[in-house]
């Protein structure tokens, strides 16, 4: 436990690093699938007040506390949803970067404009529907992480591990925690560089198919040649 209190902690603060939350807006978690539990940051902490100690660890099937004597992030059953509908996710990550919740604010999918983006992701970074009334007052983290799900149907979660949730912001996700937030720290650049693009040239079209799959499928793919082989 104590290790992965660590690994989240150090994830959480390498948002705080790269300026991609400010005063609470923001949580990593990481799983360990072989314990059945989730380590997230606590609801509320400043990022300047937050110790490897306070990590919250809760159960993966009933969200209970097993450690901690904090409030887990108020996000936690969004992130738990995704823990428990998509196996190879390992990390999540959480903010309201300024970029990506504009998108997100604005409704629109980040459309791949360009190699940058389709080195990380494999089409556009889908952007999921409101909730309903019903599901917002219901269970509102859960059924956030339900719309998720529901955008990913028929599409690798692994191949474009962001959304953008409608009206409220990103979440990202990866192989580790730090995996997700070095994801977290990607999609805020492509908004970016997204944003920019279209306030040049407005009603840009995308990368054409064959230009991206070639970008990502160099580096993602199962013939992938980009970096360095080794022998583990």
């Amino acid at each position: 436990m104590k290790q992965l209190k660590e690994r989240v902690y150090e994830a959480n603060m390498e948002l705080w690093r790269r300026n991609l939350v400010i005063y609470t807006w923001g949580n990593v978690s990481e799983i360990d699938r072989a314990k059945g539990v989730v380590a997230i940051k606590p609801s509320g902490v400043p990022y300047d007040d937050l110790t490897a100690d306070m990590i919250v660890v809760m159960d993966l099937e009933t969200g209970k506390t097993v450690e901690g004597s904090l409030n887990p992030s108020s996000d936690a059953p969004t992130h738990l949803a995704l823990y428990r509908a998509f196996a190879e996710v390992g990390g999540v990550t959480h903010t309201h970067s300024p970029y990506a919740t504009a998108w997100a604010q604005a409704g629109r999918a980040i459309p791949c404009f360009g190699t940058t983006h389709a080195d990380y992701f494999r089409g556009d970074i889908p952007i999921s529907r409101f909730l309903t009334p019903e599901e917002t007052e219901e269970a509102y983290e859960a059924n956030t992480g339900k719309v998720i799900i529901e955008a990913f149907e028929g599409r690798n979660p692994m191949y474009t591990p962001a959304i953008l949730t409608r009206g409220h912001g990103p979440f990202t996700w990866g192989k580790s925690g730090m995996d997700s937030v070095h994801n977290a720290v990607v999609l805020e650049e492509l908004a970016k560089m997204g944003m920019w693009s279209l306030s040049l040239t407005p009603g840009l079209g995308e990368l054409p198919q064959h230009v991206s799959d070639k970008h990502f499928l160099r580096k993602h793919g199962p013939n992938a040649y980009y970096g360095q082989k080794t022998n583990r």
